[in-house]
């Protein structure tokens, strides 16, 4: 039975991966700061601000939800979703100090254990958003486009993402997959959308792009399943827009100078998940177009 570690797993998405882990057969151990609303698997508080915490409690995962093993062994991989989840929340240098140590000591800690895998929550940010200084340089944005982190929250996770990539030099046996995921819907957000249909600038910032939770923890599961190089990305978003306009028509509008560089279906989401299709197996399962009129 494969076990995991998830950081952050009182959170929004934090409570669905572990659902959807648990579902699967996993293992599983949740590591944050709050006790969880639902005691759905192992619970350890920890401050992963501090560096020998988060050895401290990947250790103890050992032997904690590894305990049948003979002889007890590291856990199969992290999923750090721990942290600030989006800019506005703290000053913004608070939230960078805290979201980029956090994500050091956890990638410190998972390569000193000898963790195989780490799947750790990038951003949309990463790309420029809001979108107000610098347009998109084209659509679709795929993870090729350049990273233009424009708050304290999207650098720290930019640097954290060259992190990554220099850690798994200087350890190969970690491999590290970054998801950058758009704005995480739960159910009770279904309901707000028909306030955006009227105005189209009201969500202009993320090109209008959203995620379920549930699409997020399906993601963060195939990430740990599927093989991948050391270190990559992969853009994590529902298959359309919350829009009821399409996509080049919204393109358009908005964005009139930006080069539609590839074919898009009618309401297709506009930040690209071909590569998490094409790698992963992710494929979204939840849209609101069956529950929103």
């Amino acid at each position: 039975m494969p076990s995991v570690v998830v950081t952050g797993g009182s959170g929004k998405a934090g409570r669905a991966v572990i659902r959807e882990l648990l579902d699967h057969g996993y293992t599983v151990m949740n590591v944050d700061v709050a006790p969880p609303a639902e005691a759905l698997c192992h619970f350890i508080k920890a401050d992963l601000n501090d560096m020998g915490q988060a050895i401290d409690v990947l250790r103890q995962a050992a032997g904690t939800i590894d305990r049948r093993r003979a002889p007890i062994g590291a856990p199969d991989a992290v999923i750090h979703l721990a942290g600030i989840p989006a800019p506005g929340l703290a000053p913004d240098a608070v939230v960078f100090r805290n979201n980029l140590m956090s994500t050091y000591n956890i990638f410190s800690a998972a390569t000193l254990i000898g963790l195989p895998r780490v799947v750790w929550a990038s951003s949309e940010t990463t790309y420029g958003l809001p979108f107000t200084r610098t347009p998109p340089a084209f659509a679709p944005v795929t993870e090729d486009h350049t990273l233009v982190p424009e708050t304290g929250y999207a650098l720290a996770k930019s640097l954290c993402e060259d992190m990554a990539k220099e850690m798994h030099r200087w350890n190969p046996g970690t491999r590290f997959v970054a998801l950058r995921i758009s704005n995480i819907f739960e159910d009770q957000d279904y309901a707000a959308i028909p306030s955006f249909w009227d105005d189209i600038s009201i969500r202009r910032w993320n090109l209008w792009t959203w995620v379920d939770r549930r699409d997020v923890a399906q993601a963060c599961r195939l990430s740990v399943e599927a093989e991948v190089p050391g270190a990559d990305a992969f853009t994590i978003a529902a298959a359309d827009t919350l829009m009821r306009r399409s996509s080049r028509g919204l393109m358009a509008e908005a964005f009139p100078d930006v080069p539609i560089t590839q074919q898009i279906g009618e309401f297709e989401t506009l930040l690209s998940i071909d590569k998490a299709r094409r790698v992963l197996g992710y494929e979204p399962r939840y849209t609101w177009r069956e529950r929103v009129q």
